[in-house]
């Protein structure tokens, strides 16, 4: 008994030995793997270098813009001798609790990815502690045509990593969606991240400008690229060749700058022949902060109506979408006068779009997409054919039931966070009738048209069946916990 009480221990000893001190035993933490090379490894030598790299740019002007709130930072990520003093220009605009989630885009420089990854860690660790992911990392990976797990074995991306320890001392505690883009789909990406936007997100793009050219054609040409960012022309970026190597989340960023007004602003520039090292061959580096409004509800103001009219052309292409799908005639005059009405510019726009099914008054299928990631016209043909053939609430739609189908077309306005306190704010600030309405909590979501109020008058009742879609309680609303996102729509019917 002896022994084995010495045994166990002993064992307990070196269990106790291998637990990491910031407590995160268990934990699958991706690790910093350049600490020691492109920044200190030490916390303490770490810290020392951010602070004195912070003071210094501290002491630079720059006026924050009166009325506007920080949406964005372009930051580099090259070693902290060369990029670091660029990088510390954030602290003229962060501080602590600023923000308590950071979504991070970053090049792939090694790895050869398509579109983005993200970690399949849970977190990240840097001499500075660890940063946990936050739940939309799982979120956008159910979007798996643009966004796929990233395994640790072969992440050894510098981009995200090296951004982290300033992020970590000039914010405090944070969570995070890290991703890592090769060649993708900018539009796609920009409408995947645009509903994560909430106030307390900060999005930071990591590149560095112009790579090994000789100084003076570096500063000219890292000027252009600076100028071409300032005036938010994410074509012109992706055309001209050496500007960045982080083109593709610059232009994912200009992109949703683009969608929301977001103006930026140069913080500072320099080049690695000003700093440490030859100019024969110099990387340039650039920090630049974009602000707006305090909300972004204005963008929908633009977004060109859907009248009447053109609401009843939507319905004809739902229509003989599934028309021609169950394999029905379908006169061909008609199908040339439709594609001729899908040129108007307001089924150009990108918007979410919902098609719903019924049949003597009774649900036969709904299916639709709330981010605007596809122009209305592609989105009413996808949907009418998923609405009518895969719901999987119902059987696919068959050619006797055609003529019975009622149809209902919404072209959704962009979701935007509702800020709350408690259930009771919650029931206060909803608009029944008005709200098309998003519960989230980690992976659960579900959503209700506003269309749902005409079954559910009662804030409560839609509440708690919007809990239950979800898989959550009934009375999960009332926690104050849940991400609550609302939306408008216009619809149309038969």
């Amino acid at each position: 008994m002896a022994i084995r009480r010495s045994l166990v221990s002993m064992l307990i000893f070196f269990l106790a030995a291998a637990l990491p001190a910031d407590g995160t035993a268990g934990e699958d933490y991706r690790e910093a793997f350049w600490a020691g090379h492109f920044y200190p490894a030490d916390s303490s030598v770490l810290t020392a270098d951010i602070a004195r790299m912070c003071d210094t740019a501290r002491h630079d002007s720059f006026t924050k813009p009166a009325g506007k709130v920080l949406k964005a930072l372009v930051l580099p990520h090259a070693g902290y001798i060369y990029s670091g003093p660029t990088a510390a220009h954030a602290a003229l605009v962060l501080e602590k609790g600023q923000f308590d989630k950071v979504i991070l885009l970053g090049p792939d420089h090694r790895a050869g990815l398509n579109n983005g990854a993200i970690t399949d860690a849970a977190g990240y660790r840097t001499p500075l502690g660890t940063i946990p992911l936050h739940a939309d990392a799982g979120r956008l990976l159910q979007q798996t045509g643009l966004f796929k797990p990233f395994g640790q074995a072969v992440d050894k991306e510098h981009s995200l990593e090296v951004i982290l320890p300033f992020l970590q001392y000039l914010l405090g505690p944070f969570s995070l969606v890290p991703i890592v883009l090769g060649p993708a789909q900018i539009e796609q990406t920009a409408a995947a991240l645009d509903p994560l936007l909430t106030p307390q997100t900060l999005l930071v793009v990591s590149s560095d400008l112009s790579h090994y050219m000789e100084y003076e054609a570096a500063e000219r040409k890292d000027r252009q690229t600076i100028c071409t960012i300032i005036n938010r022309d994410g074509k012109a970026l992706a055309a001209s060749p050496n500007s960045a190597c982080g083109t593709v989340p610059l232009q994912v960023l200009i992109d949703l700058a683009n969608r929301h007004n977001w103006q930026p602003l140069l913080l500072h520039y320099a080049n690695s022949g000003d700093i440490a090292g030859s100019r024969d061959k110099v990387v340039g580096y650039a920090a630049i902060a974009f602000y707006g409004d305090t909300d972004m509800d204005k963008q929908n103001s633009s977004a060109p109506a859907i009248s009447p009219q053109l609401g009843g052309v939507l319905l004809t292409l739902a229509r003989q979408t599934i028309a021609l799908k169950l394999g029905l005639p379908v006169d061909g005059e008609e199908q040339k006068k439709l594609e001729e009405q899908m040129r108007e510019k307001e089924f150009q726009q990108k918007r979410g779009t919902f098609v719903t099914l019924n049949k003597n008054g009774q649900l036969r299928g709904c299916i639709g997409s709330i981010a605007p990631v596809e122009s209305v016209a592609s989105g009413i043909r996808r949907n009418a054919v998923n609405a009518a053939f895969d719901d999987p609430r119902f059987q696919p739609v068959q050619r006797t039931e055609f003529s019975d189908l009622e149809i209902e077309v919404s072209i959704l306005t962009d979701p935007k966070p509702l800020a709350y306190k408690d259930g009771k704010e919650l029931l206060a600030k909803l608009r029944p009738g008005v709200d098309g309405v998003i519960l989230r909590q980690g992976l659960a979501s579900a959503t209700f048209l506003p269309q749902v109020w005409d079954q559910l008058p009662r804030t409560e009742e839609f509440l708690g069946h919007l809990c239950r879609k979800a898989g959550l309680s009934a009375d999960a609303w009332q926690t104050g916990r849940l991400e609550v996102l609302t939306y408008q729509v216009q619809h149309f019917s038969e």
